[in-house]
């Protein structure tokens, strides 16, 4: 399974991880092109999703030159690649925690004008915290590589550092272990809000035979909250595991499955946002749907239209075949 402290990774867990990494690349682009599209869905909750799919798009990218490439020695590249998955990893915490916040104080708080006046915070923390550890890491040659050890193939912490349990919190695991205690605290806060304010609001509602159309939506809400810090959790806990197994010294770290579940959850952050808040959010659905539709019947027209000249016949043909038979009609 793997020699001495190194976690072999395998081919078909190369295969899984880059189709994750392919997805989540995917995702995070569809979600920074919608907002640049759509300039009336350009609400703040929405631009910083933007700024979490930008750390979503380089850990993807990141991940996937590693996981291809499975380093097997400090070179230039793999601390390159190591420096930009640490910064994007660990943004992509900071930016998520971000967006909890920002709901936090916008909905529960009330106050809209506290929650834009901490988006330049939300810049300051979740892009100079990660770029000033990563910067220290790489100056004091702790980036390198890692023999997989809590990683896929890609480079992390140098595996013959001293004090490689103490940079492996700094530049991740502790901002990790942050998010999970944090996350699930701000989103079940939000949602009591909200059933509380339904609630109340219910209480002056006339008791209808029907279902008011605004209930879907208000329940889509109540599951996007709900799934949030799930998928979050789910997808992280993986490489939480490995950390843990490597700090008791257990070979289990190094089992096929578990490397590849860490793989597959450590790059699927971007896809999994974009199937949150771009698929199962009806007005982005509606728009793509119908953007896809105006082209697919676009080229089909396009293609009728060919179909119908005929060998050798241009588009003016038959403007001039109706021109002449008009021309016999009035004489």
């Amino acid at each position: 399974m793997a020699d001495g402290n190194e976690t072999v990774v395998y081919f078909s867990e190369q295969v899984v991880v880059l189709c994750s990494c392919a997805l989540s690349f995917l995702g995070s682009s569809l979600i920074i092109l919608t907002y640049i599209i759509w300039a009336d869905l350009r609400t703040t909750p929405r631009r910083l999703l933007v700024f979490l799919s930008v750390s979503d798009w380089l850990s993807a990218v990141s991940y996937a030159y590693g996981v291809w490439r499975v380093f097997r020695t400090d070179s230039l590249d793999c601390i390159a690649q190591g420096a930009v998955s640490t910064f994007a990893n660990t943004s992509s915490f900071f930016w998520t925690v971000a967006i909890a916040v920002y709901l936090y104080v916008f909905i529960v708080r009330s106050n809209q004008r506290a929650a834009d006046s901490l988006v330049w915070c939300f810049h300051i923390v979740s892009w100079g915290v990660p770029l000033a550890i990563t910067v220290a890491a790489v100056c004091l040659y702790k980036i390198g590589y890692d023999a997989s050890e809590v990683s896929v193939g890609w480079c992390w912490v140098r595996i013959h550092a001293p004090d490689r349990i103490l940079w492996m919190l700094l530049t991740g695991k502790i901002w990790e272990f942050l998010a999970y205690l944090t996350l699930p605290v701000l989103y079940i806060l939000i949602k009591r809000h909200i059933h509380i304010a339904h609630a109340a609001l219910s209480e002056y509602r006339p008791i209808l035979a029907t279902r008011p159309p605004s209930q879907s939506f208000s329940s889509m809400a109540d599951m996007k909250l709900t799934l949030i810090p799930i998928i979050f959790i789910v997808l992280r806990i993986w490489s939480t595991v490995r950390f843990i197994l490597l700090l008791v010294d257990s070979p289990a770290r190094q089992h096929p499955v578990l490397v590849t579940l860490h793989g597959i959850g450590n790059t699927s952050q971007g896809a999994a946002n974009c199937i949150m808040f771009v698929l199962l959010t009806r007005p982005l659905r509606t728009r793509l749907c119908a953007a896809l539709f105006c082209c697919s019947k676009c080229r089909a027209d396009s293609q009728d239209a060919a179909q119908r000249l005929l060998p050798g016949q241009d588009a003016s043909t038959p403007r001039e075949e109706d021109r002449s038979s008009r021309v016999g009609t009035d004489g």
